[in-house]
C-alpha cells in the first residue's frame, strides 16, 4: 500500500503523525486507503524533539494529525515542530489535524492579567507554517476566528447519535447538559433524536480554581426517564459525577454520559465508574490506555469522520456537506464521503 492518495494531475496527499496517538493515524490511513508516512522522531537527552521525514514531501497536500493528549505540552510541540519541517521540506499545503486541541478551554478572559490560550495557539500553528487547521468539537466554536486562515470545525455528534439511538426508547429519553453553557449543544441531540425532552443542570463554579463546579439542581422533567448526559471533553470527570447525582435525585430512570473526548485526567475514572451511570461512552480522539478503561466505557471509533474531512479537503469538496448527508445509520466503517 502507497504512502500517496493520488488525486487530480499534481495533487498527492500525504498523511503524518506524531507519537501521541499512532492508532488513530493507523486507523485513518486505512480508511483512506494509504500508509502514514515513516517519520523519524525521537528525544535528545534534555527533552527537545527531533523529527525527519522519510521520504519526499516536495509538491504534497500533507495532514499532520497528532492529538493534544498527555504529555500535552509535548504533544503540541512536536506538531509544531513536524509542520516546520514540512513548511522548509516545500510541502505544498499544510493542514494541522488536531483531533483535541489543546488549551481550547482557556478561549476568553475570566479576570484581569489572564491570557487567552486559546488564541496563542492558533497564532503558534500560523507561524510554524499550517495552512488550515482540523478539529472536533472545539470548546468554543468561535474559537475558529482566532486563526487567520480555514478551519474545519468537525462535529462528533452525528457518530455518538447514532449509537445511542439504536440502544434506546426514544419516548422515553431526555438529554440533559451538564450546565448552561452546553444547552445549545443538547438542543441539537434533542432535535437529532427526534424532538425528545430537554434539561440542564444548574451549575456553580469557582473561577479562581481549575476543575471545581457544583451542581445545584435540574432544570426540566427528567423523573422516570432515560437521560443522556453530553458534553464535549471530560477531564477529572467532576461535572459530570455531580450531575449524575443530581440526576438520580431528581428522579431519573437511567443515565448515560456521551462526551467527544475522554481525557480522564486524575480521578476521572473512579469517579465515573462511582457515578450512577449505566454507560459512559466516548470517541477515541486521545489515546484511552487500558489502565483507564473499564466494562462501564465504550469508545467508538471517530476516524471515519477524520478520513471524510480530509478527503473532502484533498478533493476541493464541502465539509460542512459531510453532516447534511449523514445517513441515519452509517454502520462501521462508514467513509462519510
Amino acid at each position: 500500500m502507497s504512502t500517496i492518495l493520488k488525486g487530480m494531475p499534481g495533487k498527492n496527499l500525504i498523511l503524518v503523525t506524531g507519537r501521541t496517538h499512532p492508532k488513530l493515524a493507523s486507523d485513518v490511513a486505512d480508511q483512506l486507503g494509504i500508509e502514514v508516512l515513516e517519520t523519524t522522531a525521537y528525544d535528545f537527552a534534555n527533552g527537545e524533539m527531533y523529527v525527519r521525514y522519510t521520504e519526499s514531501v516536495r509538491g504534497a497536500d500533507v495532514f499532520v494529525l497528532q492529538s493534544h493528549a498527555d504529555p500535552i505540552n509535548k504533544s503540541i510541540m512536536e506538531q509544531l515542530i513536524m509542520i516546520d519541517a514540512l513548511k522548509r521540506a516545500s510541502a505544498r499545503s499544510i493542514t494541522a489535524v488536531c483531533p483535541l486541541m489543546g488549551y481550547s478551554r482557556q478561549d476568553k478572559k475570566h479576570l484581569g492579567r489572564e491570557p487567552i490560550s486559546c488564541r496563542l495557539m492558533f497564532d503558534l500553528f500560523k507561524t510554524a507554517g499550517a495552512d488550515r487547521i482540523m478539529s472536533v468539537d472545539l470548546h468554543a466554536a468561535q474559537s475558529q476566528g482566532f486563526f487567520d486562515g480555514p478551519v474545519d470545525h468537525l462535529i462528533a455528534m452525528p457518530v455518538l447519535v447514532d449509537y445511542v439511538r439504536d440502544r434506546f426508547d426514544l419516548s422515553k429519553v431526555a438529554v440533559v447538559s451538564p450546565d448552561a453553557g452546553r444547552i445549545r449543544v443538547a438542543e441539537q441531540w434533542a432535535q437529532r433524536l427526534g424532538g425528545v425532552p430537554l434539561a440542564f443542570v444548574h451549575k456553580t463554579r469557582d473561577i479562581t480554581q481549575p476543575n471545581k463546579a457544583v451542581a445545584n439542581r435540574v432544570v426540566g422533567d427528567v423523573k422516570g426517564l432515560d437521560c443522556v448526559l453530553v458534553d464535549d471533553l471530560m477531564d477529572t470527570g467532576g461535572t459530570i459525577a455531580e450531575a449524575c447525582s443530581v440526576l438520580c435525585e431528581a428522579g431519573a430512570n437511567s443515565i448515560t454520559v456521551v462526551a467527544t473526548h475522554g481525557v480522564l485526567s486524575g480521578p476521572a475514572v473512579e469517579r465515573l465508574k462511582g457515578c450512577g451511570a449505566r454507560e459512559v461512552v466516548i470517541t477515541d480522539t486521545v489515546p484511552i490506555p487500558e489502565e483507564k478503561r473499564w466494562d462501564g466505557l465504550t469508545v467508538l471509533s471517530i476516524a471515519p469522520l477524520l478520513a471524510s474531512a480530509i478527503k473532502a479537503v484533498f478533493e476541493d469538496g464541502s465539509v460542512a456537506r459531510l453532516f447534511d448527508t449523514y445517513p441515519a445509520h452509517h454502520g462501521q466503517g462508514f467513509l462519510f464521503a
